[in-house]
């Protein structure tokens, strides 16, 4: 892209709001196969900051680079949206997930996502909180006992 093409203002994006990212994120997860983030990149801002509980990736780039990995690492993903609630710039989403990695078996994996958007209604910030050891521990009978017993006695 040429520099007058990357200075030139972007056109404003439908604002998200509930329906909206029921609507895209239905499309990403879907039950034929695997992720396909294409529809949804033009709603990430070049410098989206995208934070989970086990990486931060920084830019557009690298977060598309990182939602390939995944494609590449697992033969589907399906996405169950919960519940939303949304306000001035920022919604916040519950979920429900079922990964299907390559020699592993279904894993579930229940967790919430927090973005905030620029003003032209591009996401600058994504956070998805889940509990990955829970969900790794749940796949091994010998240590799932043992992990949800260790939890419950030190941790409620």
């Amino acid at each position: 892209m040429d520099a007058a093409a990357e200075n030139r203002p972007r056109p404003m994006l439908e604002a998200l709001n509930s329906e909206r990212i029921r609507d895209l994120w239905s499309k990403t997860y879907n039950t034929e196969g695997k992720p396909d983030w294409s529809h949804i990149f033009p709603y990430y801002h070049d410098d989206i900051i995208f934070e989970d509980s086990i990486q931060r990736v920084e830019g557009k780039k690298e977060f598309m680079a990182m939602c390939s990995r995944l494609a590449q690492r697992c033969e589907k993903i399906n996405m169950e949206i919960l519940g939303i609630v949304e306000g001035d710039h920022q919604i916040f989403f519950q979920w429900r997930m079922a990964i299907s990695y390559k020699r592993w078996p279904n894993t579930a994996l229940n967790g919430c996502t927090y973005i905030t958007m620029a003003d032209d209604n591009r996401i600058n910030t994504q956070r998805d909180y889940f509990d990955l050891w829970g969900t790794i521990l749940n796949g091994i009978p010998l240590l799932r006992k043992s992990y949800w017993n260790f939890m419950h006695r030190y941790f409620g």
